[in-house]
């Protein structure tokens, strides 16, 4: 076939109709409905919240309800806590990640298509099912209420492999092969030629750790039960648990905007990272 018979490739865009617009309304309306209600209700007092009445807007705006939870729950040590735990254990994540990707890409060795695969099947296992056996090897390890007790656990992050792997499969093998002839070993080729070229991957795998480590309620609640060492979502629980936010649900909606507002900032920022990181990766199967 000539080049002038040949089909275009080009893919073109046309124009969303009504139907397109309402569908995806729908969907904005459906993840951001949730969102708008719990920073509406974090102004409110408890005779809005009390009423069987719809009301979006509170009566009075009660931005008291802020202090009033900062004063209730120890936020300072709690995000000391969780930033310890988001920065080494995403950290920690990301570099398991990329050395494993690695391996799985540019190195030879005997069974590497059964460890992609068993890579592969811890994505499938929710994490409600090996909380129990990590608990038992954690705490007989003396793990209970520190930090490498919440974050080593996690570390094998299936999801951040694959991921990356993809990724690494795109990259151009010339580029390696002359890092190669040049005498570049694998050390120097992974951080010089690989880390590089695949940034915008690397940084997605990064956000996505941070997110989950930021927000994981699940596994400190289980292995943390010393106040001191709580994070963030677990030592929520405190002012949920107590008496005076137990009538007043705007207290307890501050604290959680409090909690979501640092992640939610880091997303705005680098939200066009994590579109091309995820496109990056999934151009090739």
């Amino acid at each position: 076939m000539s080049a002038t018979n040949a089909p275009s490739r080009r893919v073109r865009l046309t124009p969303l109709t009504v139907r397109d617009y309402l569908v995806l309304l729908l969907a904005v309306l459906i993840v951001v409905l949730p969102l708008g209600y719990m920073i509406l209700a974090s102004f409110k007092g408890a005779g809005d919240l009390a009423t069987t009445d719809l009301v979006v807007f509170p009566d009075v705006w009660q931005p008291q309800n802020y202090s009033e939870a900062a004063q209730k729950v120890p936020f300072g040590r709690l995000f000391l806590n969780s930033g310890i735990v988001t920065v080494v254990g995403a950290g920690l994540k990301v570099l398991l990640a990329i050395l494993t990707a690695y391996g799985l890409v540019f190195c030879e060795f005997p069974g590497k298509k059964f460890v992609f695969w068993g890579v592969l099947a811890t994505m499938m296992v929710p994490p409600q099912v090996t909380a129990l056996p990590n608990y038992v090897f954690v705490s007989g390890l003396g793990g209970e209420n520190t930090y490498w007790g919440i974050i080593l656990p996690g570390l094998g992050t299936g999801f951040g492999t694959f991921l990356l792997r993809q990724s690494f499969m795109q990259l151009p093998f010339e580029v390696l092969e002359a890092a190669h002839l040049d005498g570049a070993g694998h050390w120097r080729r992974l951080w010089h030629c690989v880390v590089p070229m695949a940034l915008p991957s690397i940084a997605t795998v990064a956000l996505v750790n941070v997110v989950y480590e930021w927000n994981d309620y699940l596994w400190p609640l289980i292995i943390i039960t010393e106040p001191e060492m709580m994070t963030l979502p677990r030592g929520l629980t405190l002012l949920q648990n107590s008496e005076s936010a137990a009538s007043s649900f705007g207290v307890l909606m501050a604290g959680t905007v409090m909690v979501l507002l640092p992640i939610l900032a880091v997303f705005a920022l680098l939200q066009r990272h994590i579109v091309n990181g995820f496109t990056q990766g999934g151009v090739k199967g």
